[in-house]
């Protein structure tokens, strides 16, 4: 664990703590092992460990809900959410607009980088909540594509 150099009236004793348990450690002393008794429990030194989620694309609405629509179901209708904070910098459609899947509609700055958002179902552009230089914060909803 650590080691640790003492002079004691002139005499040098290299030393080294191997382990800590509650209240006794054990400690070489110049090669020999000793067992030492601390007045108060002792604990080692852990490092703290960092325990993160699994990321789920702010885009998905959650990560249980199937991504495709029934054969019955309406086809093409949704949101395009913002993946980053950042401020739109160009829109590339308007309201009416048909788009196609994979079809860019507008390019937005994160983190000093020009991301383009494009479209991820077909349709009609039904509404814009955001405009060119609005600023947008992570999963908040940008455009509308209806049927």
């Amino acid at each position: 664990m650590k080691k640790f150099k003492f002079t004691i009236n002139g005499n040098q004793y290299e030393t080294e703590i191997l382990t800590v348990e509650d209240n006794i450690a054990e400690v070489e002393v110049n090669g020999t092992l000793y067992k030492v008794e601390v007045d108060k429990t002792m604990k080692a030194v852990k490092t703290p460990r960092l325990i993160r989620q699994t990321a789920v694309p702010s885009t998905d609405s959650h990560p249980s809900v199937a991504k495709t629509s029934s054969p019955a179901g309406p086809k093409g209708a949704g949101s395009i959410k913002s993946p980053l904070p950042g401020v739109i910098l160009e829109m590339f459609v308007r309201e009416g607009d048909i788009v196609k899947m994979g079809q860019k509609l507008l390019m937005l700055e994160a983190m000093k980088m020009e991301n383009n958002i494009e479209a991820d179902k077909a349709g009609k552009v039904t509404s814009i909540l955001k405009g060119k230089g609005d600023n947008v914060m992570e999963g908040d909803v940008l455009i509308i594509i209806g049927d």
